[in-house]
């Protein structure tokens, strides 16, 4: 049988989970030819990855300290302002990260560094940075599932290097600080390039996939298992597509978009319903209508998020789900400002807050999928693109 050796690699999908004030968190990442031999684990870890086949999974317990360091207060720096790089036009906010590389005259940082450091505190004078781990004092727990081994035709080095490697510079950034709201609403968060009416810029028919296939299929494969067959779904800012596994039977399927013909070209949705949120967030449909609602790859356009998740939670009948996924891409005119300045995990942040101050939400949950390798036939392979497309999922109940 075909099992994990030092004389094998093998791709293995990496699940980290943990725990915070206000939810809980998976950073699920992809990790093409882990080598054995050559990639480093924690001893329990590594010693459990022995022997296993395809499909096997293993789990195990770190403690606060094992995997991310622990906190240490000795990292949090009091930095003058005049210490932040002139040309660096930044305004420091409360709970955000920034790249340790805006900051000078500090022992062993240098301008390319791109490690985050979190805002403690900010005025005119000083600012206090902190540089622990964003997941640092906390429990985590990881599950490696196999997913193909194969026999080392030479030996040329592992992929992750170690397995503390992959918690770098994302995972943990997503949750608050000492249970204080991250201030992203400061400085006109929700400007856009493009302010003119949306109407008008979605006129034309854009009948594209905004994701590649394997991130759909990541997408698909989690609505999948967040969705109860049978129910009555709202498809928020829908398009042409709703990313629904085939399999997956509903009563109905509703999409509300800004395009008709997007509307109607989709042949999952049961009815179709022309609407602008940014005009209008107040969704047309009566309370308590809806098992679920998703909005796919488009939250970053919404100009008054708090109304419109309060008002998709009075369409949400109790206990009703409401997910929310997105990625890296977007059409930058009609990105609103706060959402083109956040590392890619704070947006998951910034979504949870709009769950958090509409107050109808609870059993908040993140998620995200990295490092699955694009498909050779996807027309951006090669263009230093290639991984799939990230996902990015903040889901909760009424």
């Amino acid at each position: 049988m075909n099992t994990m050796t030092k004389n094998s690699v093998a791709d293995v999908e990496f699940r980290f989970s943990w725990i915070s004030d206000i939810g809980s968190h998976t950073e699920c990442r992809y990790v093409q030819k882990v080598n054995l031999w050559r990639d480093i684990f924690p001893k329990a870890f590594y010693e459990k990855l022995l022997d296993k086949s395809p499909k096997d999974k293993i789990s195990h317990d770190f403690r606060q300290g094992e995997l991310a360091p622990d906190f240490d207060e000795a990292l949090v720096l009091k930095v003058r302002s005049d210490q932040v790089y002139k040309d660096m036009s930044l305004s420091m906010r409360y709970g955000r990260y920034y790249p340790r590389g805006v900051l000078r005259g500090i022992a062993g940082i240098f301008r390319v560094n791109r490690e985050p450091f979190r805002c403690l505190q900010a005025d005119e004078n000083e600012i206090h940075a902190d540089m622990n781990h964003p997941l640092a004092g906390r429990d985590i727990s990881v599950d490696a599932v196999i997913d193909s081994i194969e026999s080392k035709p030479s030996e040329r080095g592992g992929s992750c290097m170690a397995l503390q490697d992959l918690i770098l510079n994302g995972p943990g950034m997503q949750t608050r600080c000492n249970g204080r709201p991250t201030d992203f609403f400061s400085d006109d968060p929700f400007a856009r390039d493009d302010a003119s009416d949306d109407g008008g810029f979605y006129t034309r028919p854009r009948l594209v996939n905004h994701l590649d296939d394997r991130a759909i299929s990541v997408l698909s494969g989690m609505y999948g298992q967040l969705i109860h067959p049978a129910s009555n779904v709202l498809d928020l800012m829908s398009s042409w597509k709703s990313h629904l596994p085939v399999e997956l039977e509903l009563d109905s399927l509703t999409g509300l978009g800004m395009n008709r013909i997007e509307l109607e070209a989709n042949p999952r949705l049961t009815a179709r319903v022309l609407h602008d949120l940014n005009a209008n967030p107040s969704l047309p449909f009566e309370d308590g209508r809806f098992d679920a609602v998703l909005c796919t790859v488009s939250v970053e356009y919404l100009v008054r998020p708090f109304d419109v998740f309060a008002d998709v939670a009075r369409v949400l009948k109790p206990g009703g789900l409401f997910v929310v996924s997105f990625s890296n891409r977007w059409f930058p005119p009609k990105a609103i400002r706060i959402w083109k300045e956040l590392h890619e995990f704070e947006r998951m942040g910034l979504v949870m807050e709009y769950f958090l101050q509409s107050r109808r939400f609870g059993n908040i949950h993140t998620w995200s999928m990295r490092g699955k390798p694009r498909p050779y036939d996807d027309k951006h392979f090669g263009l230093n693109m290639m991984l799939s497309d990230p996902i990015y999922m903040v889901w909760a109940t009424k």
